[in-house]
């Protein structure tokens, strides 16, 4: 079944993604990469040069990531 809410997210794009759940949320250094590619598939915007999750991205966050839940199994 695919979706094109269906994303299959790195690692640290989904540490990152995790992490601007929190209000002020600080991301690190290297999740910056991972911030970029968020922006680009657009799941992430930057407002006021801090990035927040958009609607899309909180429904990716919600549904989890594939890739994360076929390494668990």
């Amino acid at each position: 079944m695919s979706d094109e809410n269906d994303f299959d997210l790195r690692p640290d794009q989904w540490e990152a993604l995790k992490a601007l759940r929190a209000p002020f949320a600080k991301i690190t250094a290297p999740a910056r990469f991972a911030l970029d590619s968020l922006v680009a598939l657009g799941l992430v915007s930057i407002d006021d040069r801090a990035p927040v999750l958009t609607e899309k991205g909180r429904k990716a966050l919600v549904r989890g990531s594939f890739s994360l839940l076929d390494a668990a199994a």
